[in-house]
């Protein structure tokens, strides 16, 4: 039943309760009745207070009958204020996990963002420093009279200036853009103080695009030690000599140097490339025309003794280790 036909009803029938209750007064006061030894006038008060009283017993039992939503706020409205109060409660550990987890898909969406660009500008070809690349790599050796910070600065320099010309070329390099975390500098300075030989590579925290203001780095130090030795095998594959193209040739020598490169980087070289002697490419093609078919050995041996920093340079030579094709 809805609200105002809920009002009509009550308005009809306390009007017609009123009524009856008033003629019954009226009835009794005239008939001059008397209850509980009351007089007559006083019995007929009583007689249409009870009536008022019926009616509005009548009106809320009607009210409760046809109206739930009544009847759950006189009879469980307490609960149902626990039970809220409860919830709102519950849900507090809930409303600091949701906003935890919204920042975390900003700071998602941020990274995201920022990856789709360093992506795009890939494509465009305009990151210019990539994360992780080396800006200056110094071998130092502190003496009694050397000034840490001043040698730490010079490095910084250095870094300062490779990295400006290749952000910005053209300009002078007049400004700072290289900045590394003073933490992270009391660390450096800590290390090569104690009169080792050290070698400080500054490399760069991130993908870097041209003309950008600011290149963030750190600082990778590592002991200076030899590598390799002049006249040391650093790698080796052997090769059947027998129909052996001019390209096939070629890739074998690809896969030598490569693996000379990752034996060198697993010592603690910092090169990113193997240097070969030219020369000793055209010999070794030679070598190989001339020699009986069967296995040969191609080597990579260093030509000069090299140590964490230095460049690795090699010579390739071919040895027949045998005659069966």
């Amino acid at each position: 039943m809805t609200g105002w036909m809920l009002l009509i009803v009550l308005l009809l029938l306390g009007g017609v309760l009123s009524t009856l209750g008033d003629l019954l007064g009226t009835r009794i006061g005239k008939a001059r009745l008397s209850i509980f030894k009351l007089r007559p006038r006083r019995t007929a008060v009583l007689i249409t207070i009870l009536t008022g009283s019926f009616i509005s017993a009548i009106s809320l039992s009607l009210m409760i009958l046809v109206s739930r939503e009544l009847r759950v706020g006189l009879f469980q409205l307490d609960d149902i204020q626990a039970r809220l109060k409860e919830s709102r409660q519950a849900l507090v550990p809930l409303k600091q996990q949701r906003e935890a987890l919204e920042l975390k898909i900003k700071k998602a969406e941020t990274e995201l963002v920022k990856l789709g660009k360093d992506l795009f500008a890939f494509r465009k070809g305009e990151v210019v420093i990539t994360s992780g690349e080396s800006l200056a790599t110094v071998m130092i050796k502190l003496q009694k009279d050397s000034n840490v910070k001043e040698e730490i600065e010079n490095i910084l320099r250095k870094a300062n200036f490779n990295a400006f010309i290749k952000v910005s070329p053209g300009e002078k390099p007049n400004r700072r853009i290289v900045l590394v975390r003073r933490d992270h500098i009391a660390r450096l300075e800590e290390i090569i103080s104690d009169k080792k030989e050290w070698i400080v590579n500054i490399r760069s925290a991130g993908n870097i695009l041209l003309g950008e203001s600011y290149v963030y780095a750190f600082p990778e130090v590592l002991l200076n030690k030899n590598i390799v030795r002049k006249g040391e095998v650093i790698a080796s594959i052997n090769i059947r000599n027998y129909k052996i193209s001019k390209n096939s040739l070629e890739k074998q020598i690809k896969i030598l140097l490569a693996s000379t490169l990752a034996e060198v980087k697993r010592r603690g070289s910092l090169v990113s490339e193997i240097q070969v002697d030219s020369e000793s490419i055209r010999n070794l093609l030679a070598q190989l025309d001339s020699q009986e078919k069967g296995i040969i050995k191609l080597e990579a041996i260093s030509q000069v003794n090299s140590d964490t920093a230095q460049r690795v340079l090699v010579v390739l030579n071919a040895t027949r280790i045998s005659n069966n094709t």
